[in-house]
């Protein structure tokens, strides 16, 4: 391995920081959380993952979103799978959430509060649900 130079160091360091800020979950109060069980990974929730950071961070919503993973959510049938938790919005779990749709997800529920209907698998029931 090559000898860094004090400035690369610094890079470096920043870099790392910033990426362990991403993962500090103080004051954060919107989480995505990824259905990551054998059936979940099977169907490409790791992709779905990657795509859902990436998407964040296009966005610059890494700094407010907690992404988290949990192990099978019991609807297996519609892997991969995205709960989503915000204020002032239903809680929402996605279904067939494949790394295509991740831009969408950030977007439509994220940016512009709306439900992507074509995904929704589970949610409260109407009476309690704001539109």
């Amino acid at each position: 391995m090559a000898k860094m130079t004090l400035d690369q160091l610094r890079a470096l360091r920043a870099q790392k920081q910033e990426e362990l800020e991403t993962r500090n979950v103080e004051g954060k109060d919107i989480q995505l959380i990824v259905g990551m069980g054998t059936c979940g990974i099977a169907a490409g929730a790791k992709q779905t993952f990657d795509a859902i950071v990436a998407a964040l961070e296009k966005h610059k919503l890494a700094n407010k979103v907690v992404v988290r993973q949990t192990g099978c959510m019991g609807l297996c049938y519609v892997e991969p799978t995205v709960e989503v938790i915000m204020p002032d919005m239903p809680p929402v779990i996605y279904g067939k959430m494949t790394s295509d749709v991740a831009e969408e997800l950030v977007v439509k529920h994220l940016i512009e509060h709306s439900l992507l209907d074509n995904h929704i698998f589970d949610k409260p029931a109407i009476d309690i649900a704001k539109h």
